[in-house]
Formats: C-alpha cells, structure tokens, sequence
C-alpha cells in the first residue's frame, strides 16, 4: 500500500495552529505525524501551557530541519518511489545481496542464529549498499 509521505510545512502548520488557536487544537501535529499517544497527551494537557510551548518547540523544530532529516524522523517507514532510488545498479550487487540474505535467514531458520543476530546482520548488509 502507498502512503503519501508526510510534509514538513504541513506539521509546523499544525503545530502553530495548536499555539494560537483558543480552542484546544495543539497536538494535532502529533496526530498528522502518526503519534496518537503525544497527541491526547498534548489534548489532556490543554488547561495548562505545557501543550502551547511543547507545539512551539516543536515547530521551530521543523523549520529549522531540512527536508531529509524530517523524512528520516517521520517517513523512514514510509514506501515511497524515492527509496526504490536506494538499491544498488548493479544486477549482479542486487543478486549477491539477496542470496546472502536468503542464506542468512536459512541460519535463522535452522537455529544456528538468533532472530537478534539475523535481524543486525541484515541492517549490517543493508548498510553496505
């Protein structure tokens, strides 16, 4: 499934609207962002200034972030066709890197390795590209 990743002028939009707004609207950013939890946080929190300058931290956060950090902090998990830009050119570097990972799960499966080992090996290989 494609989701849409998310935007960075859009969650310190939101953020500032929290800040601003007389009705109890902060931590909608959280929401935006896929942090439920910070979100009725920030909502629970509303009588008191905590949610109005976490928001305004927040946002100043956001400005002053380009865009490939945000992506990092907020759409690592996201599938986008920008990360098909990640794999490696090379056939033959793609194959290689497949039958280590498919002997690499054999190990695992077979119990010789455990699921941690398999899982920092993979990232390990991941890495190299």
């Amino acid at each position: 499934m494609f989701l849409e990743p998310k935007r960075r002028e859009i969650a310190m939009i939101l953020a500032l609207v929290g800040v601003i707004s007389p009705i109890p609207l902060a931590g909608l950013h959280k929401f935006y962002l896929g942090q439920p939890v910070w979100g009725l946080v920030y909502l629970l929190l509303w009588s008191t200034p905590i949610p109005r300058i976490a928001a305004t931290i927040d946002a100043v956060w956001y400005f002053v972030q380009n865009t490939e950090q945000f992506d990092f902090c907020f759409n690592q998990n996201r599938t986008s066709t920008s990360s098909l830009t990640l794999l490696p050119n090379h056939p033959q570097q793609v194959q290689d890197l497949a039958t280590t990972l498919r002997e690499l799960d054999k190990l695992r499966e077979e119990g010789l390795i455990s699921e941690g080992e398999f899982e920092q090996k993979r990232r390990k290989l991941l890495e190299l590209l």
